[in-house]
C-alpha cells in the first residue's frame, strides 16, 4: 500500500512538473537610461537602471548584457568574420590587392583607429545596490549577481556606461554614406533574453536579435540644432519642437541653452533606437486608427520628392497590414533615413533614402511588415531568421501587389521562387535551422532566410488553401503577439485553423534540404481512356493539384490528397470542376490514375498550375499531347 502511494506521489509529482514546464512564461525588464552625446567626437556617457523580472522557474546566479559597439573593432568577431567569409557584405570590405597585385577584399573595421571604433565600457555595476562582478568577452558583459534572483521575483541593476559610435556603418554608426550623421542603434547595455532555452547571449558577429520585452524611459541630450526621430513617444514636444510640436504652437528655447534634452516613452518593446541629424526635414501623416506615422529625411529636393509620395503609399501599406494580419498596437510609426540598406527597430525603421521611389519604397514596405513580425511577434531573429524575415517579405510581396490595383500579378511570388531554385542548383543551401551568423556565405544565408521563408507561407497557400493562410496569420498574431513564437507555433496554428496535419511540412521544408520533385512520367491510352502516371522523385512530399485542358478548349483538375496530411484542401478555383482523388503515400514513388477521354482529346497535362509550389525541377511538370 505504501509503494502504491509512493509511486503515485511520484506520478502526480512529475505530471505537475510537466505541466510546469510547459506553461508560456517570458521575462521582463523596464529600462531608465539617461544619455548626454558629445556631437564633436562621437562620444556618449549615460545611465541606465534596469528592473528585471524573473518570471521564469529557474533561479538565475548571472545575467548578460549585449555591448554591441564592441564589434566595431579591430580582432573582434564581425572583424574575423569579413576576413574569413567567402562573400563578405560588401558595405564593411575595402576592395584592395596584395603583395602578389591579386584583388582582395579588406576589412574596413580592421583599418578603424582608436578614435573611429565602436565601443561600450561598463562602470559602477550594481544590484539592488550591491557591487555586483562583471566580465566582458567582446561583445557581450557577464554578470555574477550579488544576490540569486529567485522565480517570480525582481532586482534592480544600475550601471553607468560610456560609448563611442563607429566610422564604420552597420546598423548604427556616424556620418554614413548618405550623410546621416548620428545612426544609434544597439547603443546602449542591452539585456540578454533568458527563456525555455536558456540564456541567448549571442556575439555580435553579423546580424539578428532577440531581445526581453519591457518598457523603456529614455531621455537624451544632445546640441539643440539636432532633430532626433526614433522608438518612443517624446513627452516634451511643445518643448523641444523639431516638427514635433502640436499645430500653432511656436517653440522658443532658451537664449544660453546650447543642449535640449529629449524625453522618450517606449511602452512594451524589446528594443530602442534613435537617429539625430541637424538637416532632417520632418513630416507627420496620419495613418490608420489614428497612429502617426513620422518621416524624417534629408532636406535636399530630390530625396524630399520622393519622401513626400512615399508618406500617403505608406498609409495603404499600414492598412493592409492591419487587414491582413492584425491591428498595429501602437499610436506612431516613424522611417527614418539612417542606417545602411534597411533594419527594423521598435516603432521605427532606419533605411537608405536616397534613390527611386521605387526602391525606397519596397525598403519602407518591407521594414514596416517587420513591426508584425518581430516587434510584436517576436520571434528569434538568430536561431530562426526565416520565420521573421521570410514572414516579412511574404507580406511585403502581397502589399506591393496590392498597390498595383488593375496591374496586379496571378503569383507576386514567382521571384521568390526562382530566387530559391537558383540556390538549390548552387549546392550551398543549408537547412533553416543553421543559427544566422553560422551560415557559410551571406546569399545562402539571405535566400534561405528571406525567400525560402517567405515561400513558407505562399507554399502553404497550395498546401491549405489562400482562405486558411489568411485565417492562420490572423490566429497566428492574435495568439502569440507580445511574445516569442517557435517554428512549431506557426505550424500548430495553421493545423487549427485547417484541420491539416503539417508536421511534416515543418520538418522537411524548414529543417532539411530535401527538396519538392514531381513528374508526369506517361500518358497511355487504355481502352479509350486515359491513364496518367506521376512519380514523386524528390524526398519531399506535397498533395497534388493536376490541370487537364482538352482539344475542345475546356479543362478540369484533379487533386490527389497527400496520405499523411489526412486532409482535403477546399478547391482553389470553385467555378472549375474538380475531382478529389484517392490520396497518395509518401513510400510510394509512382502514382497512376485513368479519366473518362481518349488520349486524343487531351491537349495539355500540367502538375501545379498555380506555381505555388516548390518544385525544383519542373520540365517534366507539363505533358503536351503531339
Amino acid at each position: 500500500m505504501r509503494k502504491i502511494i509512493l509511486l503515485s506521489f511520484l506520478s502526480f509529482g512529475l505530471n505537475a512538473a510537466f505541466a510546469q514546464s510547459t506553461s508560456y512564461w517570458q521575462q521582463h525588464a523596464d529600462y531608465k537610461m539617461e544619455v548626454s552625446m558629445d556631437v564633436k567626437n562621437y562620444q556618449y556617457k549615460g545611465k541606465q537602471e534596469l528592473v528585471y523580472t524573473n518570471n521564469s522557474p529557474d533561479t538565475l546566479k548571472k545575467v548578460f548584457y549585449h555591448l554591441y559597439p564592441n564589434a566595431f573593432q579591430p580582432g573582434s568577431e564581425m572583424d574575423a568574420r569579413l576576413h574569413f567569409i567567402k562573400d563578405p557584405d560588401g558595405r564593411m570590405v575595402n576592395k584592395t590587392k596584395d603583395a602578389n597585385g591579386k584583388d582582395i577584399k579588406q576589412s574596413r573595421i580592421e583599418t578603424l583607429k582608436p578614435n573611429e571604433i565602436g565601443f561600450l565600457k561598463i562602470a559602477n555595476f550594481k544590484q539592488d545596490g550591491a557591487v555586483a562582478q562583471t566580465r566582458v568577452s567582446g561583445t557581450i558583459l557577464e554578470v555574477t549577481l550579488a544576490k540569486p534572483i529567485l522565480p517570480n521575483s525582481k532586482t534592480t541593476f544600475t550601471l553607468d556606461f560610456d560609448g563611442q559610435v563607429p566610422v564604420q556603418i552597420r546598423r548604427s554608426g556616424r556620418n554614413n554614406s548618405e550623410g546621416i550623421e548620428l545612426s544609434m542603434s544597439q547603443w546602449y547595455p542591452k539585456l540578454a533574453e533568458f527563456d525555455f532555452e536558456g540564456w541567448h547571449a549571442d556575439p555580435y558577429i553579423a546580424r539578428e536579435f532577440h531581445g526581453v520585452w519591457g518598457n523603456f524611459d529614455v531621455k537624451i541630450t544632445i546640441d539643440k540644432e539636432y532633430t532626433i526621430g526614433g522608438s518612443g513617444y517624446l513627452q516634451d514636444k511643445n518643448a523641444i519642437g523639431h516638427g514635433y510640436e502640436d499645430a500653432g504652437v511656436t517653440v522658443v528655447y532658451p537664449k544660453k541653452a546650447k543642449t535640449l534634452t529629449w524625453h522618450f516613452i517606449a511602452p512594451n518593446v524589446h528594443d530602442f533606437t534613435w537617429a539625430a541629424d541637424k538637416d532632417y526635414a520632418h513630416d507627420i501623416v496620419k495613418g490608420p486608427n489614428d497612429v502617426d506615422l513620422h518621416f524624417f529625411y534629408k532636406n535636399t529636393p530630390k530625396v524630399a520628392e520622393n519622401w513626400k509620395q512615399l508618406e500617403p503609399l505608406m498609409v495603404k501599406v499600414m492598412d493592409y497590414y492591419n487587414n491582413r494580419v492584425g491591428q498595429y498596437p501602437y499610436k506612431q510609426y516613424s522611417f527614418i533615413q539612417g542606417g545602411d540598406g534597411g533594419m527594423e527597430y521598435a516603432m521605427c525603421t532606419l533605411m537608405l533614402g536616397n534613390g527611386t521611389l521605387e526602391g525606397i519604397l519596397g525598403t519602407a514596405t518591407h521594414e514596416l511588415g517587420h513591426s508584425w513580425f518581430q516587434h510584436i511577434l517576436a520571434s528569434n531573429e538568430s536561431k530562426h531568421p526565416w520565420m521573421d524575415e521570410g514572414f516579412t517579405t511574404y507580406i511585403e510581396d502581397s502589399a506591393l501587389n496590392e498597390l498595383k490595383g488593375d496591374k496586379k500579378e496571378v503569383n507576386p511570388f514567382k521571384g521568390n521562387y526562382n530566387a530559391y531554385y537558383n540556390l538549390v542548383n548552387s549546392g550551398k543551401e543549408q537547412p533553416q535551422t543553421t543559427h544566422g551568423d553560422r551560415y557559410d556565405e551571406n546569399r545562402p544565408y539571405s535566400i534561405s532566410s528571406y525567400v525560402k521563408g517567405s515561400i513558407f507561407l505562399s507554399q502553404l497557400e497550395y498546401v491549405i488553401g489562400k482562405e486558411n493562410v489568411d485565417a492562420t496569420l490572423k490566429r497566428y498574431f492574435n495568439d502569440f503577439k507580445f511574445k516569442h513564437p517557435t517554428p512549431n507555433d506557426i505550424k500548430r496554428t495553421a493545423e487549427r485553423v485547417s484541420g491539416a496535419e503539417l508536421d511534416w511540412y515543418l520538418t522537411d521544408w524548414a529543417q532539411t534540404t530535401n527538396t519538392i520533385d514531381y513528374g508526369i512520367k506517361d500518358v497511355a491510352d487504355n481502352a479509350g481512356k486515359t491513364t496518367i502516371s506521376l512519380e514523386r522523385i524528390g524526398r519531399m512530399p506535397m498533395p497534388i493539384d493536376l490541370k487537364v485542358d482538352y482539344t475542345d478548349g475546356t479543362s478540369e483538375t484533379f487533386y490527389i490528397p497527400l496520405r499523411m496530411m489526412n486532409f482535403i484542401k477546399p478547391n482553389p478555383n470553385p467555378n472549375q470542376k474538380r475531382t478529389v482523388l484517392e490520396d497518395w503515400a509518401w513510400a510510394q514513388q509512382n502514382y497512376n490514375f485513368t479519366i473518362d477521354k481518349n488520349k486524343t482529346a487531351i491537349k495539355k497535362i500540367t502538375i501545379d498550375p498555380s506555381g505555388l509550389m516548390a518544385d525544383v525541377k519542373q520540365a517534366n511538370n507539363v505533358f503536351e499531347v503531339k
